[in-house]
């Protein structure tokens, strides 16, 4: 197993790839190339950030991508909003919770990080 795999922020964050596209699949047929190839993408970006900075040779790189991964989670927080605006998304608490755990966990990474620098 490499370093990535065992940390949770990376492991939830795979939980959450795997609900974004769940509900992605429930959209209609022609925001396939629109909002849930993004939305799909913005999810993908966080478990894949998490694993290139821990692959990489300092902790100034982990740190860097741990913030790109926190900006992917932001975009699909703002995605799941306008989901919802639109009528996609009837209800957030699956997501909600998931999203507020990977924030808390990447920030306690960072803080980590910048403590042990």
């Amino acid at each position: 197993m490499r370093k990535h795999q065992q940390l949770r922020a990376w492991q939830e964050s795979m939980e959450l790839v795997s609900t974004i596209y769940a509900l992605t699949a429930t959209f209609p047929a022609e925001e396939r190339f629109g909002l849930s190839s993004q939305m799909q993408r913005a999810a993908v970006s966080v478990p894949s950030n998490i694993a290139e900075g821990a692959a990489r040779g300092s902790k100034a790189d982990f740190l860097r991508f741990l913030y790109i991964a926190r900006g992917s989670l932001s975009e699909v927080e703002t995605q799941l909003l306008i989901a919802q605006r639109l009528g996609y998304l009837n209800d957030l608490s699956t997501t909600g919770p998931q999203l507020d755990s990977v924030f808390n966990l990447l920030g306690g990474l960072i803080k980590h990080l910048k403590l042990t620098s």
